[in-house]
């Protein structure tokens, strides 16, 4: 009888668990996938992708550590607010999106660093080259909206070698230095609601 209830109990609190997630769906008009790249050694060349898509899954409603994620980006989707450099980015020398429609990046780990801190491990994916990463997170919130959504925020950043990934057109200049520079620092700004 006491093996009975025991696994009864085992058995609620794994239901209970399973019904304790949270899914939180990326608010896309307040959200941004931002880059920037040393241009000539001297500057600092800016941009962002317009179209991505981010699924979050909070495993402890009481905090994130142990949550997982897993973003799509569009490589066409990339600007700098230029067209010729534009078009060059989606070409070959660059992410090719025609070959490569899609960056990913998918979770392994989401550990809580300080208060509102956590860093977040996983594998990203360009020009189907897979190489681990690691965002820095950070927590800026909830609050619920005028239409009783509720609403998180975070920010993370990250920075990579490109040439790890493929894309590794460059330029030597007289001075010394590449045109274009080795690391990407990328910026994430995170809104997510609530899923109903």
């Amino acid at each position: 009888m006491q093996r009975v209830a025991l696994a009864v109990v085992t058995l609620m609190l794994a239901i209970t668990g399973a019904t304790a997630q949270i899914t939180w769906k990326l608010d896309n008009a307040h959200s941004a996938v931002r880059f920037s790249v040393t241009h000539m050694v001297i500057a600092e060349v800016p941009g962002h992708f317009r179209e991505f898509d981010v699924t979050f899954t909070q495993k402890d409603p009481a905090d994130f550590a142990g949550s997982s994620l897993s973003a799509t980006i569009k490589t066409a989707s990339i600007t700098t607010d230029n067209e010729g450099r534009d078009k060059h980015l989606r070409g070959d020398d660059f992410f090719n999106a025609d070959m490569y429609p899609t960056i990913t990046f998918t979770s392994t780990s989401f550990e809580k660093t300080g208060t509102d801190t956590y860093t977040v491990k996983g594998t990203l994916t360009i020009r189907d080259v897979t190489k681990p990463v690691v965002l820095h997170a950070r927590y800026t919130g909830t609050v619920k909206d005028p239409w009783g959504n509720t609403k998180i925020g975070f920010k993370a950043t990250t920075a990579i070698n490109r040439f790890d990934f493929g894309v590794k057109w460059n330029k030597a200049i007289e001075a010394g230095g590449l045109v274009v520079g080795e690391t990407v620092d990328i910026t994430l700004l995170m809104e997510f609601a609530q899923a109903k």
